[in-house]
C-alpha cells in the first residue's frame, strides 16, 4: 500500500514538474517573439492600406501614433476637437514625413458628430483605425461625490464607449470588404481590474478591452486584427505626469513598443515594463489585495488634490482681503 502511494505521489510530482516547466518555455517563447523578435513590417501602409485614422490625435499618445504611423508611410486622418490644434499636428506631420493628411474637427462628447466623420472618411483605403480618444476623472473621488454627475456619466460613456463603437461601425465594413485592416483600441490598464474612485474611467475601459476581444473573435477570419492596448502609466496630459522613467516612458516610446505586438496580441500592455506589471497586478496579487491597495493610492490622491484646492482658496480669500476685493 505505501508502495503504490508513494508512486502515485512520484508521477503526480513528475507530471506537475512537466507541465510548469512546458508552461514556463511556452511564457519565454511567447515573450521572446513578442519583446524581441515583434511582427515584422506588418506595420506599413503597403500591407494593410493608404490610410490610418487616429482619434484623440492632437496631444499624448493619440500624436504619437499618428506620427509613427506617418514615419511607417501611412496618410493620417486626424480627428480632435480644436481645429487650431488639428491644423498645427497636420502641418509638421506633412513636412516632417512627407505624407498626406486629412483633419476632421469633432467633438466625441456629443453623439450628432460620426455623419460628419462618416463624410470626411468616405472614399478612403483606411488601413488603420486607432480609437484613441479618452477622458477620465480631475481627480480620485467617491461616485456619488463626481460634481456635475449627470455630465460627467454622458460625457464619459459618450467619449469612452460610444466612440470605439462608433468609429469601428464607420471603418470596419470596407476593411472586411477588402480582408485586411487593423484596429487599436487604446484601453487602460485600469480596465483589467476595478480601481476605486475612478470607478467609471476604469469600467469604460473594462468595456473597451471585453469589445475588442469579442471582435477580434468575430472578424479574425475575415482578415482584420483587432488588439485591446491595456497602457499603465504614460507621460502624457491625461496621466498629469511630465518625466519619463523606465516604468512610465514618453508617448513616442511607447508606441514605438506597442506597434511591434500588433498580431501577436489580442491584449496587450504594449511595453515590456508594463507587461510585467499587468502580470503582476492580474496574475500574481491576490485581487482582495490589489483592491486594498488601489483604494488606498486613491484616497491618498485625492487627500492632496482636496489639500491642494483648499489652499488655492485660501490664498484666494487672503489675496482678495489684501486688495480690498470682495
Amino acid at each position: 500500500m505505501m508502495e503504490l502511494l508513494t508512486d502515485a505521489l512520484y508521477w503526480i510530482g513528475a507530471v506537475t514538474v512537466a507541465w510548469v516547466s512546458v508552461s514556463a518555455l511556452c511564457c519565454l517563447l511567447s515573450g521572446i517573439r513578442v519583446w524581441i523578435v515583434g511582427n515584422g513590417n506588418l506595420m506599413q501602409a503597403t500591407k494593410l492600406g493608404k490610410w490610418a485614422v487616429v482619434t484623440g490625435a492632437t496631444d499624448g499618445i493619440g500624436k504619437a501614433y499618428a506620427e509613427e504611423l506617418a514615419r511607417r508611410g501611412f496618410a493620417i486622418v486626424l480627428i480632435s476637437r480644436t481645429q487650431e490644434k488639428l491644423d498645427d499636428v497636420s502641418k509638421a506631420i506633412e513636412s516632417k514625413y512627407n505624407v498626406e493628411t486629412k483633419t476632421i474637427s469633432a467633438d466625441f462628447g456629443s453623439v450628432d458628430i460620426y455623419p460628419k466623420i462618416e463624410s470626411g472618411l468616405a472614399g478612403l483605403e483606411i488601413g488603420v483605425l486607432v480609437n484613441n480618444v479618452g477622458v477620465s476623472y480631475s481627480y480620485p473621488e467617491f461616485f456619488l461625490n463626481i460634481p456635475d454627475i449627470d455630465s460627467f456619466i454622458n460625457s464619459m460613456i459618450n467619449i469612452n464607449i460610444t466612440s470605439v463603437c462608433q468609429m469601428t461601425r464607420l471603418v470596419l465594413p470596407r476593411m472586411v470588404e477588402r480582408s485586411k485592416g487593423v484596429i487599436l483600441n487604446v484601453a487602460s490598464a485600469s480596465g483589467m481590474y476595478p480601481v476605486p474612485l475612478l470607478t467609471l474611467y476604469s469600467s469604460s475601459k473594462a468595456f473597451v478591452d471585453f469589445f475588442s476581444r469579442g471582435l477580434e473573435a468575430e472578424y479574425k477570419s475575415k482578415g482584420i486584427i483587432i488588439q485591446s492596448v491595456l497602457p499603465f502609466y504614460v507621460t502624457t496630459k491625461l496621466s498629469k505626469i511630465r518625466r519619463a522613467t523606465l516604468d512610465i516612458p514618453t508617448p513616442e516610446r511607447y508606441v514605438k513598443a506597442q506597434l511591434s505586438t500588433v498580431g501577436l496580441q489580442t491584449q496587450s500592455n504594449g511595453y515590456f515594463p508594463h507587461a510585467v506589471m499587468g502580470w503582476v497586478t492580474t496574475a500574481l496579487l491576490p485581487a482582495k489585495l490589489l483592491n486594498k491597495y488601489v483604494m488606498s493610492v486613491g484616497l491618498s490622491q485625492r487627500a492632496r488634490y482636496l489639500k491642494k484646492q483648499k489652499q488655492a482658496v485660501d490664498k484666494g480669500i487672503c489675496d482678495n482681503a489684501a486688495t480690498g476685493k470682495d
